[in-house]
This record gives structure tokens, C-alpha cells and sequence, in this order.
């Protein structure tokens, strides 16, 4: 691998200019034909305000690496410390490679003073740990980059390039991913990119905002700029007629015409003579040819190496130092290779993918089992093996396995997945190397590739133990990116087929307990957990015994029993014996959330942030994101909006991490929350259907319940009643697996339910779920659905007619609101005692109680309902005063009436009777001279400035 020296200024570079004449003054040579390039490489240089990425992409041999090369060289001219890796095709299963090259270009201040684990995982990936046997934790690495880089920049901005991308390897490219999408500073990343109609690795370059990250797709020169190319690196000046042949030939391809003009020598022969290289191995040939057998032998070494020395290449060889120099020097005059001290690498990547596919199969395999004696990786000493040998041998098999082992352990379960692709190739396909497969593919972000051999698998095997951990795996990848329902169905299966394994047992039923509460099956993910807590106490097993008493807890708050905290306890006690069971089965996890859920939001909060610091500290992305959304909800309900918009961009970014429709059902239910408490109702509603409809494909329905409540409540506060009682219609009627508990996690749409069948009429179907909703708050005494049950008592109170007994009721409602610190909630519920208060003629007090409103909702940053509040309170303080124009309420009145609304709905809307509505429409004609409603719906659309 080529490696570059690092350049460090005396300071930082930000705000220096950087014309396009200066780029191309400082790189006359390279950047022919490239301005444009030239262009967007000087705008990035010169914006280190915010990270920016700039991705170089092209066909091979069109010159992406010469102006990235070039970009370097500017960059270092301009004082940018310079961190760079050049990856390669055989380099591409060894754990790291690529991150190991860009840490070396760090000072060793930036890595020393990291937190230990973060420091032993830059040590692992460096190679300088102690031969531990501990496993490399993948995201503790990437956390560790990023503060690496963030204190690198704190002293000079910083320019992470990368050469190659596609070839980055995948734990490499999963750390710089890392970084993306968090990164802050004056930091800047370019990236060079083949595009060759697979996976080029460019989706891990994604910054905080999309306009952060420039695309320059490098186009083919036009035949002058070629034949300045060909003048000054091939010094050769060729006759038009030929220029313009070999343009036609390489297609504006820089390497490709340059490598014509090469063969073509400075004899320039007819173009009719030119040897016409149809693909890339002809090209490679063509550029060989006459290369005696002995060079072709070095060079072969040289592109199966990873890393090739002079040292390593004379012992694949069979020759010695000496020998293996001359003959390597002849490729380099012939400018196949470069020789920089004692490494030795192609000018090209191409040219080494020629060197090895234009060598025979016999020699390639006699030339990888020389490498795999001389190499001490593991992972790459396997490999070769592999790739040395047509059948299995035990021997060969016994070192991939390892290998993957030790990949998958180093958090590299790419590089493991491949390792054992290749045993599996070689004849070595038993089933239990292929479910270890699968899980590696998972593992590395590869659920559709583990879901196919593990169908394969689950289908081919007989029941039993092996089929049963098949199957778990093969739930736990539908669980997280599938379906629901179907991950619950295999994982059915698997318990039956465990037989007596009862930790299987109770691992198949915890996960099955997630399941199923996301698919909003109350009864079975009860069962499941009760049948977890009977095989873990029969197995004895005290941390998966926590787990289960954790998840049994979880069971009991949602089916309206409350919290048991001395079984809580109990589980987070038993949870310091297994220190790594993973988030969403921590005991402390459970508490959390439980804290949140019953109302007890400072406290919810406390516990999460430090689980929240733990997986910082360890860089445990795909924990984050469930801490991300329980933080959210307790800080959604408790009105500190500011920091749940920021945990939403945060879970935003864990979304597109993970890639799957499920985590993307996620962030887009904290979206919809955000955009309706917001009043952008146009986001929320469009967000909210497709939450509902994405949950439903997947079977996750329970997460559904959150947006449908949240698009209820928009509805319902624009008057739209029928359309809110639509959205939550299949939730309020139609949903026999979930209880209608007292709890807020499981019961936020049936408000608004309520609300809207009162609003319209519809009071016998409202009484029995508002009693439902008295009687499961006395039952555990929850303060958040006592004051809920009581202003939707007072609703229908009020539209009833017995306006004192509303007013009791709403009295009752802010009593049980003050036990709860839920601002919005108590808001909604001055509201609703404003208007009771205004019928009772206690003006004054409905104005005082409305202004209090008013400003809790502009302090949340709720419009629609501080609009409301300010439509009720201009009917409050304007009292029963005549005027030549319309009154608040009249112009109330005439807005709804306006809209289509009957009579009775725009009664319903605000809280009068019809006979008013009747009396307020007769004044609202004779006011503005018309005859009829639609009239007046002209009139108020022309009124609208």
C-alpha cells in the first residue's frame, strides 16, 4: 500500500481563499483537463467551516487517482493535515487495513488521552496490543476515529482522504461511516470511487446534511485535452489522425489512451495498426508483453500480496532479495510498478487485477500457497490457503474457520463472513458453518444474503437443536428488518425444536416477547415472558434469569398492572452477573423505560443519559438507537422539544445506519411528533400514513398507535373531527390483541378518539372508553390518564349540557395534571376549562386561564393550539357586545360554517349549543348582506389576506 507523509500547518485554514487559477498554477502537470474538478477540489478546501465530502467516481483508468493525488498536494500546500489510505482489491478482507493507514497519519497526543476502552481498540486495530485475546469492539473504533479526529482538528483542519473506496475493507468502511455521519469541525473528506455497477462503498459517506457531500463523476477527456496528457506524461506528440484514434479507442479514458500511446512508442505507427485491447486483461497483456516469464513471476507475487516487500515478494518467488529487485526493476522502468524503499506497488490497480487474471489458475494457486508461508495474519495466511487449493483439507478448513473467528472477534464479521464463503467453496458447506456464515453476513449489515442460506438451511436440516439456533438466527434478522409476525412464528418453531437447551429456550422466548409487544400482541408476548422466567429459573442462569424478570416486568406495566418494583429490582441486580447483555434486554434498560412510561420523566431521564454515555463511551450504535427513542419520548412529554428535535436528527442518523424499514418506521414516528406538535400539518400527515403503512407491512402495528394519536390530534384541533376518529378507528374499535391500559406508551391515540366520536355525537360510544380510562387510572393510580379520563369526562359533560359538572370535571382533570409534568397535556386541558368557564359566564377566569395556556403553547412551540387558545379567548373577552362587524364569535362561527361544517359540527367544535349556532348564523347573514352558505364561503375565502 502507498502511504503518504502527513503536513501539518502552524494553524488552522479555514477562510483562506482558493481560486481556480492558483489550483491549476500549483498542479500544471495533473490537472490538465480537469478544471471543473480543479473547481470543486478548491471549494473544498476552502469550506472547513462544517465537514464537507467530495467523491471523486469514474470507470477505472479515467484519472481519479491523479487528482486525487493532486488534491493532496494542494491540501498540504494549504496547511491541511493530510490523513490518507489507498485501499486494495487483496487488501479487502484484512480487518482494518484501510483505518490502520489513516491513524497513522495522526499525532500520538490525539490517540493517548482517549478513554480506555476507545484507546484499546485504536491499539487493536494498530496491531500494538498485548496478544489479548479480547475481542476488537468495532464501534468503540469508530468512536475512538472520531475523537481522534475531532481533537486533530481542533489544531489545523484536516483532509481524510481515500483512494479506492470500493475496495475500502468493510470494517474499515463501516469506522469512516462512523465518523460521517458525526463528525464536526474543520475536517473535510475526499474519496475516489469506481464506478463499476457494484457496491462501491460511497453510502458510508454520509454527512449530517445531504448538501455536505459533492459528487464529480470524472468525464473522458476530449482529444486535446488526451493529447496534452500524452505530450507530458508520456513525453510523445503524436499526429492528429492518431490522437484522435486512440481518443475513439480508449473512449477519453486518460490510462487507456496513455497506455496506447505507449505501445504505440514514438515511432507513431498507423492507427489502423494499433492494437485494439477489447478489455482490461488485453490492455494489461498488451502493457506486459514481452515482460520475460521470470518478471511476470515477481509481478505475480506483487498482486497477490497485500502489503508486497522486497523481502516477502523474493520468498513467493523462490529467489532471493537481490534478484527479485532486478527483475522488478524492469517493470518499473516499463512504469507497471513503483519501488519506494523496501515496498513495491502498481502504479495502477488495474494493472495488478491484470497481472493475477492473465497468470494461469495452476500458477496463481502454486503462488498463494508460497505467500500463505511467509504471511502472519491469520485471516490473509487463510485466504491464501484457500485460494491455493481446488478441494478441502482439514487444514485449510481449521485456519479459515479460525480466521473468521478472529475477524469476527476484531469486529470485522465481513472479512469472517468471506473467510468462511471460502471454505464453503472449497467443499466445506457443512450446515453449521453455514448458519456461522449467515450470522456474520447479518452481523455485517448483510440481512439479505444471512436470510437466504439461513432459509436453505432451515429447509434442508431435520428438526432438532442445530435447526432450532438456525431458525433463532433466522427470527432475529426477519425481527429487525422484515416482519414482525413472522420473525414471532420461527421463533415459535425454534422453542419447540430447542428441546432441553434452556438457554436457547429462554433466548428465543425474551426475543420473542420484543416481537410481539412491537406487533402489539399483548397476551403472547406475556406468555412468552412468563415462559422465559420458568426456563431460566430451572436453568439457573442468573443473567438470563434478569433478562427475563426484565422483560416479564416490561409485560405487566403494558397489561395495566403497574410496575413491580421489587421484581425490577431483582432483575437489575441480577444484571451485574452478565455485564453484556445487550440493550434491549438490560434489566436497567427496563427500569428506564418504566420510569418513563409511568410519568417519572427526570428520573427516566438520568438513567438513560448514563446508558446513553456507557454506549458512547463503547460506541455501541445499534443500542443507541433504542436509548435515542425512550430519551425522546420523556423529552417530548415533559416539553423540552429543543432536545427531543435533536434526538430525533440523532435517530435519524442511526436510521440510515442500520437501513431497514423498521428503523426507518422509527425515526419517521419521531418526525410525525415533532412536525404535528409543530404544526406542519401537511409533514404530519403525510409522515404519519406512511409510518401506518410501513408498521403494517412489517407487523410492527404497535408502532403505529404513536401516529395515529399524534395526526388525530391535528385533526382534531383544525375541527376535522371525522377525520380524526378515521385515523384512529383501527386502534379506538378494531384492536382485540392490545388492552386499552392506563399507561401512555400504549393508550396515546384513544384521547383523541374519544374527543372526536363527542365532538361528533356519537356520546354512547365514547361513554364506555372514558370509563375505561377511569377505571385502569384508579386502578394504578397513573396521573397522566386520571386528568385524560376527566377532561374527556368534562367534554361530555359539556356537550351534553351540564355545563357544572364539566366544569368539576376539568377541575378534577388539572388536579391529577399537577402530579405530571406534561405541559401540553395541562395546556389542552385549560383550553377546555377556558370555554367551560366562558359558558359560565366567569369571563375573567377563562381569560386568565387561556392566557395561561397561550403561553405554555408558544413556549412549546405549539401554533395550532395557541391559535385555539386565542380564538377562545377573544370569544371570552368580548363578551355579548354588538358590533357593525363580525364578533369573535360570529367570525368563529362564519370560518367553520364556512368550511362546510353543518350546524351541529361547528356547535360541537365550540362547545355551544346549535340553537347558538342557529342564532350566531342568522346575524353572520345580516352582517355581511348574503343568503346562503355558499356565499359565505366565498366571502371568507376572498376575506383571507
Amino acid at each position: 500500500m502507498r502511504r503518504f507523509t502527513a503536513c501539518r500547518a502552524d494553524g488552522p485554514v479555514a477562510g483562506q481563499t482558493n481560486q481556480i487559477d492558483d489550483i491549476l498554477t500549483a498542479m500544471p502537470g495533473t490537472m490538465i483537463g480537469r478544471e471543473r474538478e480543479a473547481q470543486a477540489i478548491g471549494a473544498l478546501l476552502s469550506s472547513t467551516s462544517q465537514p464537507r465530502a467530495l467523491i471523486l467516481e469514474g470507470e477505472a483508468g479515467i484519472g481519479k487517482t491523479t487528482v486525487w493525488n493532486a488534491a493532496l498536494d494542494m491540501a498540504r500546500d494549504r496547511g491541511f493535515r493530510v490523513l490518507c489510505a489507498q485501499a486494495s482489491q487483496s487488501e479487502s478482507v484484512l480487518a482494518y487495513a484501510s483505518l490502520a493507514d489513516l491513524l497513522g497519519d495522526l499525532d500520538e497526543d490525539h490517540l493517548a488521552t482517549l478513554p480506555a476502552p476507545q484507546r484499546t481498540a485504536i491499539d487493536q486495530v494498530l496491531l500494538r496490543a498485548d496478544g489479548s485475546e479480547v475481542a476488537t469492539d468495532r464501534q468503540a473504533v469508530g468512536t475512538a476515529f472520531l475523537s481522534a479526529l475531532e481533537r486533530a482538528a481542533q489544531d489545523t483542519a484536516v483532509l481524510i482522504a481515500i483512494d479506492d473506496l470500493q475496495w475500502v475493507d468493510a470494517s474499515s468502511l463501516q469506522a469512516v461511516a462512523f465518523v460521517t455521519r458525526r463528525v464536526r469541525g474543520q475536517i473535510v473528506i475526499l474519496a475516489t470511487v469506481r464506478n463499476d455497477g457494484e457496491s462501491d462503498g460511497s453510502t458510508a459517506l454520509q454527512l449530517r446534511t445531504p448538501e455536505s457531500l459533492t459528487r464529480i463523476r470524472l468525464n473522458p477527456f476530449d482529444p486535446n485535452a488526451l493529447h496534452e496528457v500524452i505530450r507530458r506524461r508520456a513525453g510523445i506528440a503524436m499526429p492528429r489522425p492518431m490522437i484522435t484514434r486512440i481518443h475513439e479507442i480508449s473512449g477519453g479514458n486518460p490510462f487507456y489512451g496513455l497506455e496506447l500511446a505507449r505501445a504505440a512508442g514514438s515511432g507513431t505507427p498507423r492507427a489502423a495498426e494499433l492494437v485494439l485491447p477489447a478489455t482490461l486483461s488485453e490492455l494489461v497483456e498488451s502493457r506486459i508483453a514481452g515482460l520475460e516469464a521470470k518478471v511476470r513471476h515477481v509481478l505475480l507475487a506483487v498482486a497477490c500480496v497485500a502489503a508486497p516487500t522486497v523481502e516477502v515478494i523474493a520468498y513467493a518467488a523462490d529467489t532471493d532479495a537481490a534478484s527479485a529487485v532486478r527483475l522488478l526493476e524492469v517493470a518499473e522502468d516499463r512504469g507497471i510498478i513503483e519501488i519506494s524503499g523496501n515496498a513495491v506497488f502498481f502504479t495502477h490497480p488495474l494493472l495488478s487485477h491484470g497481472v493475477y487474471s492473465r497468470a494461469s489458475a495452476s500458477r496463481r494457486r502454486a503462488m498463494h500457497r508460497r505467500v500463505a508461508e511467509v504471511v502472519a495474519e491469520p485471516e490473509l495466511r487463510a485466504r491464501h490457503l484457500a485460494l491455493s487449493t481446488t478441494s478441502a483439507d482439514p487444514e485449510t478448513l481449521a485456519a479459515l474457520d479460525l480466521a473468521a473467528e478472529i475477524a469476527f472477534t476484531k469486529g470485522a464479521p465481513a472479512s469472517a463472513a468471506e473467510l468462511l464463503e471460502l471454505a464453503i467453496g472449497l467443499g466445506g458447506g457443512t450446515d453449521e458453518r453455514r448458519i456461522r456464515s449467515a450470522g456474520f453476513h447479518d452481523a455485517a449489515g448483510d440481512p439479505k444474503r444471512a436470510r437466504a442460506i439461513l432459509e436453505e438451511c432451515v429447509a434442508r436440516l431435520d428438526p432438532g437443536p442445530l435447526r432450532a439456533y438456525a431458525l433463532t438466527l433466522l427470527a432475529s434478522v426477519r425481527l429487525l428488518n422484515d416482519n414482525m409476525f413472522a420473525a414471532v412464528e420461527l421463533l415459535d418453531q425454534a422453542y419447540d425444536e430447542a428441546g432441553e437447551d434452556l438457554s436457547l429456550r429462554v433466548t428465543v422466548s425474551v426475543t420473542a416477547v420484543l416481537g410481539l409487544y412491537n406487533a402489539a400482541e399483548a397476551a403472547g408476548a406475556l406468555a412468552h415472558a412468563e415462559r422465559a422466567v420458568a426456563d431460566a429459573t430451572r436453568l439457573g442462569d442468573p443473567g438470563l434469569l434478569g433478562q427475563a424478570l426484565g422483560m416479564r416486568a416490561i409485560m405487566h406495566f403494558c397489561w395495566g398492572k403497574g410496575v413491580d418494583h421489587a421484581e425490577l429490582t431483582r432483575a437489575v441486580e441480577l444484571e451485574s452477573t452478565a455485564p453484556e447483555i445487550p440493550i434491549p434486554l438490560r434489566p436497567s434498560m427496563h427500569r428506564a423505560q418504566l420510569l418513563g412510561w409511568s410519568g417519572h420523566f427526570d428520573e427516566a431521564i438520568e438513567e438513560l443519559d448514563a446508558i446513553r454515555r456507557a454506549c458512547v463511551d463503547r460506541g455501541h450504535e445499534s443500542d443507541m438507537m433504542l436509548v435515542s427513542v425512550q430519551m425522546f419520548i420523556a423529552e417530548y412529554w415533559r416539553g423540552n422539544l429543543p432536545a427531543a428535535e435533536a434526538i430525533a436528527r440523532d435517530t435519524a442518523d442511526r436510521a440510515r445506519m442500520l437501513d431497514g424499514e423498521i428503523p426507518r418506521c422509527v425515526e419517521l414516528t419521531l418526525r410525525c411528533a415533532l412536525a404535528a406538535h409543530a404544526g406542519r400539518v401537511d409533514e404530519a400527515r403525510a409522515t404519519g400514513r406512511e409510518v401506518i403503512e410501513a408498521s403494517t407491512r412489517c407487523g410492527m402495528e404497535g408502532l403505529a398507535y404513536g401516529p395515529m394519536g399524534m395526526v388525530a390530534m391535528i385533526e382534531i384541533v383544525s375541527g376535522n373531527y371525522q377525520a380524526a376518529l378515521d385515523i384512529v378507528a383501527p386502534a379506538v374499535f378494531d384492536n382485540p390483541r392490545w388492552p386499552n391500559g392506563p399507561e401512555l406508551s400504549g393508550s396515546l391515540y384513544l384521547p383523541e378518539g374519544i374527543e372526536a366520536l363527542i365532538h361528533l355525537g356519537r356520546y354512547d360510544e365514547a361513554e364506555p372508553l372514558i370509563e375505561q380510562l377511569e377505571q385502569n387510572g384508579a386502578k394504578v393510580d397513573r396521573p397522566w390518564t386520571l386528568a385524560i379520563a376527566a377532561r374527556c369526562r368534562g367534554l361530555l359533560q359539556a356537550e351534553r349540557g351540564d355545563v357544572a359538572s364539566a366544569a368539576e370535571s376539568a377541575q378534577q382533570a388539572m388536579l391529577h395534571h399537577e402530579r405530571v409534568d406534561m405541559p401540553f397535556e395541562k395546556a389542552r386541558t385549560q383550553v377546555f376549562l377556558g370555554q367551560v368557564q366562558r359558558r359560565q359566564r366567569r369571563r375573567e377566569l377563562a381569560s386568565n386561564t387561556l392566557r395561561e395556556a397561550i403561553v405554555t403553547f408558544d413556549k412549546l412551540g405549539a401554533p395550532l393550539w395557541a391559535a385555539r387558545a386565542r380564538d377562545e379567548l377573544d370569544r371570552a373577552e368580548m363578551g355579548g357586545r354588538g358590533s357593525s362587524v363580525l364578533s369573535p364569535s360570529e367570525q368563529r362561527v362564519a370560518e367553520l360554517a364556512g368550511k362546510g361544517m353543518t350546524n351541529r359540527e361547528v356547535a360541537a367544535a365550540l362547545f355551544i349549543s346549535p340553537k347558538t349556532v342557529d342564532a350566531n348564523m342568522v346575524r353572520i347573514y345580516r352582517k355581511l348582506g348574503i343568503h346562503s352558505r355558499a356565499e359565505l364561503g366565498r366571502h371568507m375565502r376572498d376575506a383571507q389576506p
